[in-house]
């Protein structure tokens, strides 16, 4: 698939697309790049979308942004802006997974049916991440909050272990290649982890962007059975924090990037809900 680019929200956006039909947004995480999708997106094009993964903001090829906004309101904003640009209608569905998970539940109205993947919804999140488990499996996230960052993720074998640590057993050797073209470089790598610092509030919120709404809409939620960054517990009350009519789904012998461990369970489970 050849990278394509569209201006949204102020930033020209990088991306994969395949397929002709209704948009199909499917948007990373981290550490991660829209090759992620390799494997759905191809199930996509063959049943009538027209998908597309878009390197997030701060992933290169997609520019850094001028602002450094990486708060939530500002991931919300450019999925509303890239819905348009990219010409999406009432038909357009949305694929978002970690960090990519974040926008789909503030999103949900623009879109026909909405799947979030590896990160509950906030009350479900919230509800467990002060356990003394999840805090060690945190470890990052309160690191990347201190000068020490930059050079900590940067050294070798930092993402690797990321990687080893939240899906076990899965070979990462070509999604690793595809990172380190994306965050290899030290202005790209601040941007990752500007996420986590708007995240916990040391950067403060840029107030350029609405807050999000909660999900109004049904939602399918799918977690790996053996997530090594968010625990399972994580999940065991997330329906309840999400709309009436949604789904849970946890997929066995997957970790924290099932869509690449075990992408014909996850892919079955997202076009069957795209489908009902």
């Amino acid at each position: 698939m050849e990278i394509r680019t569209v201006h949204a929200n102020g930033l020209e956006f990088a991306y994969l697309a395949l397929g002709e039909g209704p948009l199909a947004l499917c948007l990373h995480g981290f550490p991660d790049t829209a090759h992620t999708w390799r494997h759905l997106m191809p199930e996509l094009a063959e049943r009538g979308y027209r998908a597309v993964a878009p390197f997030l903001r701060g992933y290169a090829p997609t520019e850094i942004p001028a602002d450094g906004a990486y708060e939530a309101a500002a991931l919300v904003a450019d999925v509303h802006a890239l819905h348009e640009a990219l010409g999406g209608d009432e038909r357009a569905v949305v694929i978002g997974h970690d960090w990519g998970a974040v926008p789909v539940y503030g999103t949900t109205g623009r879109f026909r049916k909405s799947v979030a993947m590896a990160v509950p919804p906030i009350g479900a999140l919230l509800a467990g991440f002060m356990e003394y488990e999840q805090l060690k499996r945190s470890f990052y996230v309160f690191l990347f909050q201190t000068g020490l960052a930059e050079s900590a993720a940067a050294a070798p074998g930092f993402i690797e272990g990321l990687w080893r640590d939240w899906s076990p057993g899965y070979d990462a050797t070509r999604d690793l290649e595809f990172i380190s073209r994306s965050i290899g470089a030290p202005a790209n790598l601040a941007a990752a982890i500007g996420y986590y610092r708007a995240m916990l509030g040391t950067t403060p919120p840029s107030g350029r962007y609405p807050v999000p709404l909660a999900p109004d809409r049904p939602v399918l939620y799918l977690h790996g059975a053996q997530d090594g960054c968010l625990g399972e517990h994580l999940v065991k009350d997330a329906l309840a924090h999400l709309p009436e009519g949604s789904r849970v789904e946890r997929v066995a012998g997957a970790g924290h990037f099932l869509q690449l461990e075990r992408p014909r369970e996850v892919n079955d489970l997202i076009l069957s809900w795209l489908e009902g």
